[in-house]
């Protein structure tokens, strides 16, 4: 099979150097661009520091087939040149490039510009990808050759992988969640100052709470003509910042329309894999991983399961002030959160013909 040719916009920074890493050796896309504030010859060396250090943050190695990859400044970038763009920049900066991108080509992106357009679908794979579709409204109504497809915040993933499931069997109608969230979520500019993190937890985040509440109920939602109906769920939530460096916990109470037993809601979580058997390189063999163990999910030992892919959930317990179950949940912020979803997502919408 001939590889797509793809670019990567803000390749040097976390969420961009998430996607280098998925896409390094995938066997559909082959990436040919970067794209920085900078023109530089390669990728290694756009990851140079002044001072001779890099900018490279991850545990694993900078992948060796991306290390000379040419790097463009994003004023010199022509979107026309690849057949795929992934996208990790500021939502501000997105919102001016990824028009000019999606107008032309396939948009996949981490920034929260386009999530709550009525013309464009929020997308969790293996939760509702079915509403890959309505991207054929948003190129009718901008006329558009491309799209663009966000992914949702990375705090909104676990919670919508594992609802997602509960609401189709058990008919959910209100959740309350609390989460606790890695540095990494914050990104390296403006970042959260060390000071600020270490021992401590931080209770408020900006704008994310709101993010969650909108983007559950666009997520779970119906679609119909003239876009996504938002689904019947109450649901507010917490959301801190903790010291830890990569992946979000969250608590989550559940409260159902009829009496569900914990056994019938781990059977569910178990039995669900809505991407087995499919051709989707970034998926992970075991979507949801239910723990027994009352001490687990714990971050630092769960969140790099299937590659940062699965999530995972334990302390499933009755819930009686909501009526119904309360869990734990582990997701990983920068991979199924971040650049690696957005691959996956990217994955989905090969598989639906919509590249």
């Amino acid at each position: 099979m001939t590889r797509l040719k793809a670019a990567i916009v803000g390749a040097t920074g976390m969420a961009g150097q998430q996607f280098v890493l998925a896409l390094s050796n995938h066997p559909q896309f082959e990436v040919v661009q970067m794209v920085t504030s900078r023109d530089k010859r390669t990728y290694k060396e756009a990851l140079q520091e002044a001072d001779g250090s890099s900018r490279w943050t991850l545990c694993a190695d900078l992948p060796d087939d991306m290390k000379d990859v040419p790097v463009v400044a994003s004023d010199h970038f022509e979107p026309g040149s690849v057949d795929v763009i992934f996208t990790a920049v500021e939502s501000d900066l997105a919102l001016e490039l990824e028009p000019k991108y999606g107008a032309v080509r396939p948009t996949f992106s981490t920034a929260s510009a386009f999530r709550y357009e009525s013309d464009t679908p929020l997308i969790v794979p293996g939760v509702n990808d079915h509403h890959a579709a309505l991207v054929k409204k948003q190129q009718a109504a901008r006329n558009w050759k491309g799209f663009v497809l966000p992914i949702p915040n990375c705090t909104t993933t676990g919670l919508a992988i594992t609802l997602q499931p509960l609401y189709q069997h058990f008919q959910v109608n209100r959740v309350l969640m609390v989460s606790m969230q890695a540095v990494s979520g914050a990104g390296r500019s403006p970042g959260v100052r060390t000071l600020d993190s270490l021992d401590n937890i931080i209770p408020f985040i900006p704008k994310e709470e709101e993010k969650v509440r909108r983007e559950v109920k666009k997520i779970l939602g119906t679609q119909t003509d003239d876009g996504i109906e938002s689904a019947s769920i109450d649901i507010n939530c917490i959301c801190t910042r903790a010291a830890v460096l990569d992946g979000h916990t969250e608590a989550v109470f559940a409260g159902f329309s009829e009496s569900i037993s914990v056994d019938e809601v781990k059977r569910v979580f178990r039995e669900h894999n809505p991407v087995r058997g499919r051709n989707l390189h970034s998926a992970p063999d075991e979507w949801i991983h239910v723990f027994d163990d009352p001490f687990r999910p714990q971050v630092r030992l769960d969140r790099d399961r299937g590659d940062g892919m699965t999530t995972s959930v334990g302390r499933i317990e009755e819930e009686p002030i909501l009526g119904g179950v309360k869990y734990m949940l582990v997701s990983h912020n920068t991979k199924m959160g971040a650049g690696k979803g957005a691959v996956l997502l990217a994955e989905c919408a090969l598989e639906q013909g919509l590249m």
